[in-house]
């Protein structure tokens, strides 16, 4: 996984200044050429947060059948690029992080250290993902399984259930340009035996006195 950050210009060397990072990773296996395989291009989003902006740009998935060829599994490679322009954020120092156990926070539960921007896909096994999905997942106990996009991300998953996979998170230090770039990341969905549904979702979390949360949904898609 290669890092760099984001100024609205272009990349440039990696900086945990005022102009932020990001986040670059490539998954490690390039997408089949399968006649069954399906290109989904998905709209661009873009949501204003308490002192910041929030856009999603260039994201598209593949969907392939699984080569388990069982029809409980299917691979998607997705990719996109997510930036939030961050004008108002306390100058924070990373960590220690708030969630249960000391584990990762956003997806609601909190890390005080610094604000943070953190993204991924919610995946749904017979079950449509609405825009409160974060929030209903959390009270709900839907697992949340973070992972290194640097290559495959296997996700078991049951009918009912909704799994939500983290790709990556750039922790805020102060105002700034940050942003999370992947490509073709693999994900390989197993257990499913029905209709299955994948959306991203970022997370932009402003630390301060004013703690908050802004959550920016993709569109649903189907895989398969």
């Amino acid at each position: 996984m290669t890092t760099n950050p984001s100024t609205g210009s272009g990349l440039l060397t990696r900086s945990f200044g005022i102009l932020g990072t990001t986040v670059a990773a490539v998954g490690l296996f390039a997408p089949g050429t399968a006649t069954a395989d399906v290109l989904v291009p998905l709209p661009d989003g873009h949501k204003v947060a308490p002192g910041a902006v929030i856009t999603r740009t260039g994201e598209r998935a593949l969907v392939s059948p699984s080569l388990a060829a069982n029809g409980a599994g299917r691979v998607v490679w997705v990719s996109g690029m997510v930036v939030a322009e961050v004008t108002e954020t306390p100058e924070g120092k990373v960590g220690p992080d708030s969630g249960p156990s000391n584990n990762p926070g956003s997806n609601n539960s909190a890390t005080f250290g610094a604000s943070q921007l953190n993204t991924g896909y919610i995946i749904g096994c017979q079950v449509s993902i609405a825009d409160n999905a974060v929030s209903l997942g959390a009270s709900g106990g839907a697992t949340l399984q973070s992972a290194s996009i640097s290559g495959s991300i296997g996700v078991r998953i049951k009918p009912g259930e909704v799994r939500f996979v983290q790709l990556e998170r750039a922790d805020i230090v102060k105002p700034g340009t940050y942003s999370v770039d992947y490509t073709d990341v693999e994900m390989s969905i197993e257990g499913c035996a029905g209709y299955a549904q994948a959306r991203a979702y970022t997370n932009l979390e402003i630390i301060g006195e004013s703690h908050t949360k802004t959550t920016l949904y993709g569109q649903p898609f189907s895989i398969g």
